[in-house]
């Protein structure tokens, strides 16, 4: 323990800074969020630390604490969701929904080909059977790879 404390004593700002740095890095790659209050945490201790002369002890005390005290800030004050609000706005085929267009070849079994919005896609006809080649269609929803569409 003598060798801790005396480690602590020489270069506890840096140990501090250090960890601060490490807790930061993770958090920039894994994007959480909850790794900034023990890296701030870590930082407020290298800052005391080197202001006030803590041992290794109280060093630890003090960031325990106020690791503990800024998450529990943080959850109640800033909420976190993972669910996502409003549609995907990387999702091309949701935003189609609406579009016109019109078939590329006739529809068979309601099954087809539409051209729409500069590509070409696969698609289901809601209701009939067949469509001629070069009719209007409209999309009306997306089911997988392939678009809903209907007569218009």
């Amino acid at each position: 323990m003598t060798d801790l404390t005396l480690l602590h004593e020489q270069y506890g700002v840096w140990i501090w800074a250090g960890l601060a740095g490490a807790l930061l890095a993770v958090e920039a790659m894994t994007g959480s969020g909850w790794l900034l209050w023990p890296a701030a945490s870590a930082a407020a201790v290298a800052i005391l630390a080197r202001a006030m002369g803590l041992s290794l002890e109280a060093a630890v005390l003090t960031f325990v604490v106020l690791t503990i005290l800024t998450t529990l800030i943080a959850r109640r004050f800033l909420h976190f969701s993972p669910v996502a609000r409003g549609p995907d706005i990387n999702d091309a085929t949701a935003r189609l929904v609406g579009h016109h267009g019109h078939t590329v070849a006739a529809f068979h079994g309601r099954r087809g080909r539409v051209f729409i919005d500069g590509k070409e896609w696969a698609a289901e006809l809601d209701d009939g059977e067949a469509l001629e080649a070069g009719a209007e269609v409209e999309v009306t929803g997306v089911a997988g790879a392939r678009l809903r569409v209907k007569i218009g």
